[in-house]
């Protein structure tokens, strides 16, 4: 994954559920061709060593105490201080650094924002602002995802309502298919006001199906649907009259939802 600060690709992973971001990336602010040497001689000055250390004494029960204090107490001058240095002495976690071809330096996000600070104070503010912009992309699109398999989840319970209630013993596979195919497209109609076929042919260069391409308001909805269908499948209630049921339904959540979107943008809830 990469951030892109100032034509400058800036690459970053997730280590142990935690971000880290290329140093060796960002130090080509300062120099494309020797990287390295920016990184060493930031890591070299005392600040640099002090923030490492009370990163690591938080977050790091093995940190090398007397190691820290030793480089601490050499800093300035022309001591000089590698990543590999660094990490074999302390037994640091904060920063990991590989070499060869696809290798470099990382850095918790938390010891690259102090790296991005000694850079330049532009740097680190187009650096901070670009990362949470994707962290924000990034939950957004896991709350679509967690939404989308709610709905699937939930489909399962609509098609066992649909296999104890509307199927018949003596239906064959195919015949029973399109009962469920029938009940998805209920759903489909009530929510989106078109059946999965009408969404393909209006849409043929698409992969996948409308659902993938549901709003997070709507896949929720939509997970809120298929329990209700299967509720009503339990009653016998006639599919003609559930499909108003629904299509109510969705009218009304989305309309909330979207009511309570607004007045979160407003700050007032």
């Amino acid at each position: 994954m990469k951030i892109t600060i100032k034509d400058i690709e800036i690459g970053y992973k997730k280590i142990q559920s935690e971000d880290y971001i290329s140093l060796t990336d960002m130090a080509k602010f300062k120099n494309t061709e020797i990287p390295a040497h920016v990184i060493s001689h930031w890591m070299s000055t005392k600040n640099a060593i002090e923030f490492m250390g009370i990163w690591e004494k938080f977050n790091n029960q093995n940190f090398k105490l007397t190691e820290f204090r030793e480089f601490r107490n050499e800093s300035g001058g022309s001591f000089t201080l590698s990543p590999k240095q660094w990490i074999e002495k302390t037994n640091a976690m904060g920063i990991i650094s590989n070499a060869g071809r696809y290798g470099g330096t990382y850095a918790h996000k938390d010891i690259a924002f102090e790296f991005a600070t000694w850079l330049s104070a532009e740097f680190k503010f187009w650096i901070i602002q670009e990362f949470q912009r994707l962290k924000e992309k990034e939950q957004k699109h896991f709350e679509w995802s967690a939404k989308r398999e709610l709905a699937k989840i939930n489909y399962h319970i609509q098609t066992d309502a649909i296999k104890e209630n509307l199927i018949i013993p003596t239906l064959t596979d195919k015949q029973k298919g399109f009962v469920y195919a029938d009940e998805a497209d209920l759903l489909n109609v009530a929510l989106f006001g078109k059946t999965a076929k009408e969404w393909r042919d209006q849409n043929p260069n698409e992969k996948g199906n409308m659902r993938d391409f549901a709003t997070i308001h709507q896949l929720l909805v939509l997970a809120n649907m298929e329990s209700f269908n299967a509720v009503l499948i339990t009653k016998k209630i006639s599919q003609s009259e559930r499909i108003v049921e629904l299509n109510n339904m969705a009218r009304q959540q989305l309309k909330v939802l979207t009511h309570v979107d607004n007045k979160l943008l407003k700050g007032s809830v």
